[in-house]
């Protein structure tokens, strides 16, 4: 068994390459082989997102606190707020973030295939991003 106490890992800032405005990343785990899991913490300021990607083997999101967005390739985008859950399949092209006054944090749990967790394609638009959004 392996202990990893709260504030032993280091915060990391989410890469301008991958990321608009300012986000943190927390890892939580990365399990140990034969496991290809891990998760992290993800905190988004108001108005900051991913850019699309895609994960080989899906990704989970559980939102923990603020209100953030979500949207799927040529799909609405959904507002998520503290307790939603959102499964991303293997191979989806999709974006998360937050809204533009509200910061949003979740928890991202996602497993590697061939070493690879994710896919990172081209950033969101402001247009893209400033699209009606679908209160679910």
């Amino acid at each position: 068994m392996e202990l990893k106490r709260n504030g032993s890992q280091p915060s990391a800032q989410g890469p301008a390459e991958y990321f608009t405005g300012t986000v943190r990343i927390d890892q939580l785990f990365r399990a140990p082989a034969p496991s290809r899991v891990s998760g992290g913490v993800v905190t988004f300021e108001p108005g900051s997102r991913s850019n699309w990607h895609t994960h080989p083997l899906g990704q989970t999101l559980i939102v923990t606190s603020g209100c953030g967005c979500v949207q799927s390739w040529g799909r609405p985008i959904k507002v998520i707020r503290p307790g939603d859950v959102i499964h991303c399949p293997a191979g989806e092209k999709h974006w998360h973030g937050a809204m533009p006054g509200t910061a949003m944090t979740h928890i991202a749990i996602q497993e590697e295939l061939d070493g690879k967790a994710v896919d990172w394609l081209e950033k969101v638009t402001d247009d893209q991003y400033n699209a009606p959004r679908e209160e679910t």
